[in-house]
């Protein structure tokens, strides 16, 4: 385990909990974690203070059943190690734990950081939440926009996620789910398994000194599939959608050192091929 370089704000609560919020604190990210895996997004403010941000999927690791991410972020050393947890998971630009663009012309198209958001259901048994993307460009005669609904219980590794796009132009979109090669500690990528017969993605990160290693994973309907491709920054498996129809996908993390147990890349594959899916939209959430 790294060295604890100070200790977290004790817990009001030890308590198991599936839980999302917004962090206006730190430039509106969104955070939500369970027992087992802890993620945040970037929330439009960040692109001032961190040009340029990006619109991917954080992803943390933790050894502790109870919410921990909050007070981890308040401390203002994310990326330090306070006894329950630790950011060393790269993003920057990249698609992070399970962003997506946009695939045109052998390149990536992305949306700026999430423009707005509306918590549905704040644990204690799930973290389920949405967020809408402003139009971006693709190419110079396109344009698309997004919303995703975020969905996360307690017990599992895996985010469902639930992306509908809609686009300016009819005709379907070549949608790349991403992840993200680096960690912040690491001179390296990571080591990839794709099984497009099951629709995933699995992700072994390298050594990041007493970090550890990171272990990213991209469950996707394999009907969709028209390619698994890499750019500078990304793993991407491109799938085939329609504007305007919802399409479901799981992302999913673990940290080597962290409660899940997880310790070896043979452990983090057979986790992600057994994880169960179910690639049937919801009904829309609720206005309210």
């Amino acid at each position: 385990m790294p060295a604890i370089t100070r200790a977290l704000t004790p817990p009001a609560d030890k308590t198991p909990r599936a839980a999302v919020e917004l962090a206006p604190y730190r430039y509106d990210d969104i955070l939500w974690e369970n027992d087992r895996t802890a993620h945040r997004i970037y929330g439009r403010a960040l692109e001032a203070y961190e040009p340029p941000s990006g619109s991917g999927i954080d992803a943390w690791g933790k050894n502790v059943p109870w919410e921990f991410a909050e007070r981890q972020l308040k401390t203002g050393d994310q990326h330090g190690f306070h006894g329950e947890g630790v950011d060393f998971y790269n993003v920057g630009t990249a698609r992070g734990a399970g962003g997506l663009g946009i695939w045109f012309d052998n390149k990536l198209w992305t949306s700026r950081n999430y423009r707005s958001y509306r918590i549905l259901k704040n644990g204690p048994d799930v973290a389920d939440f949405e967020v809408t993307y402003a139009p971006w460009p693709v190419d110079v005669d396109r344009k698309v926009w997004e919303t995703r609904r975020f969905t996360l219980p307690l017990g599992t590794q895996f985010t469902r996620l639930v992306s509908t796009l809609s686009s300016d132009k009819p005709g379907e979109l070549i949608v790349g789910v991403g992840i993200g090669k680096r960690t912040t500690l690491a001179d390296k990528d990571g080591e990839l398994t794709v099984d497009k017969a099951h629709g995933i993605l699995s992700w072994w990160g390298p050594e990041s000194g007493d970090h550890g290693r990171m272990g990213i994973a991209i469950k996707v309907d394999p009907a969709m599939i028209v390619d698994v491709k890499s750019d500078a920054d990304n793993q991407l498996v491109l799938l085939r959608v329609q504007p305007g129809k919802p399409f479901v996908y799981y992302s999913g993390s673990v940290w080597d050192k962290g409660i899940a147990g997880i310790r070896t890349r043979a452990a983090w594959d057979a986790y992600v091929a057994a994880a169960p899916v179910d690639f049937t939209p919801p009904p829309a959430a609720p206005r309210g």
